[in-house]
């Protein structure tokens, strides 16, 4: 279905009128996402506000065969909420409420369109925490975490956003709403079917409740900074505290280039001169963060480090992080375009990828700023950039695929957070294989045989017939013991 008003009708029939948008001045925020140069007019967009809303939506979908995009704040950066041609976006973000914090089994129920910070704050006003912090945690939501299973800056201590989901309910591509996972600590029963959704970049089902994982509050945290007259010895550094062994719940780089760019931006003090800074942070028990902080400290002045900046205070500790979360936005003020890029390779590489993307900038005359996640290996290269001049970004194009190809060949993957989307879909043959390719397609065409949630993202689309016999009836799967669930 492509015309606008019929479209407007049919979903005015399942949520009310003023949910559903289809004037060009309304629907153009949402013909992108936090991607640069990427863009596509939808057909409407739609506000759910409750699963069955979102099942209804998803079911007249199916049966019209239109393409459905579900979207939540849009800070993606690999264009995967991007409608595609004559599509509907579904935009979660009023299906927001934290609907339950269970402190008993340290669980928290929440909605799909609750902000990562705003977890954060429900957590940590009931002296808990919630580990998974990626850099638009202000605005990005949990929906969107989920489906791209995004990381942040504690990821190298505490893990990935697919460590703190227990269960979710979940609107299958006919309609279905089905339960998986439960509160329980252990579960092995069947195969893992949370790994098949989580991640799956909404091509599979649209989360409408989340059961996330908490843990106890760290009592107290310390943070430091090194500054470094070359990568090599900042890498040297982290992987001397992971040998000692000691795992910093933050191991953060900047390059030279997004230091100044910092610096200009947010003032924090950095060393221009500097080729490389390293944040680090560790938290736990008072007695541990004390001895920790003293051996990393002195790990880094072993290693070379010309300046080593110990944060005695929290408002200290909150500036020399600023230098880190501010990076993206200092870069994204020196040029017209900022294409924020991600790629992960084994710890002890990252020294000469940093080196290769640096090598890559000045061949291809590009200002790159790098930063990111020295502790898992996973780095940003940035290109600063202006998408209207053409040949500037054919270079752009041509740098990032030899940055792609030398990622792999060093045992890396082509993205450790950001997502496979519509930008990296073309290279992930050759960083998973072909076979495992065509397993996702085949799980693809089971679960979504008519191809209609986020059609064209991580795969591409085969043709289909215009017309599929019709659908059973939708069913309600509820979660095991959903009656100390909040409805």
């Amino acid at each position: 279905m492509s015309d606008p008003g019929a479209i407007a009708a049919q979903l005015a029939k399942i949520v009310s009128p003023d949910r559903v948008l289809t004037q060009p001045e309304d629907i153009i925020p949402y013909s992108f996402d936090g991607t640069a140069a990427m863009s596509q007019m939808p057909a409407a967009v739609v506000f759910a506000q409750r699963t069955s809303e979102v099942a209804l939506v998803v079911r007249w979908a199916n049966e019209t065969r239109t393409p459905l995009v579900t979207r939540g704040n849009g800070t993606g950066l690999a264009g995967g909420s991007v409608p595609s041609k004559g599509s509907v976006v579904l935009c979660l973000s009023q299906f927001d409420r934290v609907r339950d914090l269970d402190r008993q089994n340290l669980t928290m129920l929440v909605e799909p369109g609750v902000t990562t910070q705003a977890i954060f704050e429900a957590a940590d006003a009931a002296g808990l925490l919630y580990p998974p912090d990626p850099g638009s945690m202000k605005i990005s939501t949990i929906g969107g975490n989920v489906a791209m299973n995004s990381g942040g800056l504690r990821g190298l201590k505490y893990g990935v956003t697919k460590d703190y989901v227990m269960g979710f309910e979940l609107v299958l591509p006919n309609g279905d709403i089905v339960w998986i996972g439960n509160k329980c600590v252990k579960d092995v029963a069947g195969y893992s079917l949370r790994e098949v959704f989580i991640g799956s970049e909404g091509t599979l089902g649209i989360f409408t409740k989340i059961l996330l994982r908490l843990l106890p509050k760290p009592k107290a945290k310390k943070t430091l900074l090194a500054s470094f007259t070359r990568m090599a010895r900042a890498a040297e550094t982290v992987s001397a505290i992971i040998a000692h062994p000691i795992i910093p719940c933050t191991l953060e780089f900047l390059d030279s280039t997004t230091i100044n760019c910092v610096e200009d931006y947010a003032a924090v003090g950095l060393p221009r001169e500097a080729d490389s800074v390293l944040l680090m942070e560790t938290d736990g028990h008072p007695a541990v963060v004390e001895e920790e902080a003293a051996i990393m400290a002195q790990l880094a002045r072993d290693h070379g480090a010309i300046d080593v900046r110990v944060a005695e205070t929290a408002e200290e500790a909150t500036r020399l992080a600023t230098a880190r979360r501010s990076a993206f936005a200092a870069l994204a003020r020196v040029a017209p375009t900022t294409i924020l890029e991600d790629v992960t390779v084994p710890r002890s590489e990252l020294a000469g990828m940093v080196r290769f993307v640096q090598d890559v900038a000045e061949r291809h005359q590009l200002r790159i700023g790098i930063f990111g996640h020295m502790g898992d290996g996973n780095l940003h290269p940035t290109f600063l950039t202006n998408e209207k001049d053409t040949e500037e970004m054919e270079r752009v194009e041509r740098a990032f695929e030899e940055i792609v190809a030398e990622t792999v060949r060093r045992g890396g993957t082509i993205t450790g957070e950001h997502g496979v989307g519509l930008a990296k879909k073309k290279y992930l043959a050759d960083s998973v294989g072909a076979l495992n390719v065509e397993i996702m397609a085949q799980l693809k065409r089971i679960i979504d045989p008519n191809w209609i949630l986020n059609p064209g993202k991580i795969l591409n689309p085969p043709a289909l017939k215009k017309f599929a016999a019709p659908q059973a009836p939708a069913r309600t799967l509820p979660m095991p013991g959903a009656g100390a669930i909040a409805p």
